[in-house]
C-alpha cells in the first residue's frame, strides 16, 4: 500500500461524496437541447484545483515521516499476511472443502487484515485529517464554482457522469469548474484547527440555517 498522490486523491474523491451539491436531473424537455446540457465530475474539479494540488504537495512534505512509516508498515503487513493467505488457499483447495472446514483459516486471515487496516489508519491519521481539511476548504466554494461555470459556458443543466450513458467530450465542464475554484480558493491550509473533524463546516452551516428558517415560518393562527 503506497500513500502516494494517487492514494490521497482517491481518499479525497471518497470523502467528497458526502458534499452538499445540488442534484440536477434532466427533464424530457431539457434533454432535447444539445447546447444547454453539460456533465461535470465535482470531485474531479476539486482535485484539479490548484489550491488542492499545492496542498497535497505540502502534505507529502510536511507529513513525510507519517507517510514513510505507513508505507513501511504496509509492506511488512503484506509479508505477515502471506502465510495466512497461503493457508487459506490450501484449505480451500482440499478435497471436500466446505465453509466450515476453511473457517479457521478464513477467520485468522480476516482478523489479521482488520488489525492491519486499523494500524495503518492510526499511522496515517494526520495525513487523512489534513487531506480532509483541504478538501473541505475547497469544496465550500464548489456550488458557487458550478454556477459560475454554468454561466460562462451558457449551460442550463449539469449532470454527474454516472447519470449519463453517452456523451461528447465537449460537454464536460469539470475543468471550467476547477478554473472557477482557482479564482475563489487560491490556497488551502493543511493544518486543521484543534478539535476539527471532517464535515464540521457543513454541520455548522446547517445549524446556522435552521434558526433562520424557523423565524421565517408564518405564525400559526
Amino acid at each position: 500500500m503506497n500513500i502516494s498522490t494517487k492514494t490521497l486523491l482517491k481518499s479525497a474523491a471518497l470523502a467528497l461524496t458526502t458534499l452538499s451539491v445540488p442534484a440536477m436531473i434532466a427533464s424530457p424537455a431539457a434533454a432535447q437541447s444539445r447546447t444547454s446540457i453539460a456533465v461535470a465530475n465535482y470531485e474531479g474539479a476539486v482535485v484539479q484545483s490548484q489550491a488542492y494540488k499545492n496542498a497535497i504537495e505540502q502534505i507529502k512534505t510536511t507529513y513525510k515521516a507519517d507517510i514513510d512509516a505507513t508505507n513501511a508498515r504496509a509492506t511488512a503487513l503484506q509479508a505477515e499476511l502471506k502465510p495466512l493467505v497461503d493457508a487459506y488457499n490450501t484449505a480451500v483447495q482440499q478435497p471436500g472443502a466446505t465453509q466450515q472446514t476453511v473457517q479457521p483459516q478464513a477467520q485468522a486471515l480476516q482478523t489479521k487484515q482488520q488489525a492491519g487496516q486499523q494500524e495503518l489508519a492510526r499511522l496515517q491519521q494526520r495525513v487523512t485529517l489534513a487531506t480532509a481539511y483541504v478538501e473541505e476548504q475547497v469544496a465550500q466554494k464548489l456550488n458557487d464554482a458550478i454556477r459560475a461555470a454554468m454561466k460562462t459556458k451558457k449551460v442550463d443543466l449539469v449532470l454527474q457522469p454516472q447519470a449519463v450513458i453517452a456523451r461528447e467530450p465537449y460537454v464536460d465542464i469539470t475543468s471550467a469548474i476547477a478554473e472557477e475554484l482557482n479564482k475563489t480558493v487560491p490556497s488551502a491550509s493543511i493544518t486543521p484547527p484543534a478539535g476539527w473533524q471532517p464535515g464540521q463546516a457543513q454541520e455548522n452551516a446547517a445549524q446556522q440555517q435552521q434558526p433562520a428558517a424557523e423565524t421565517q415560518q408564518p405564525a400559526s393562527r
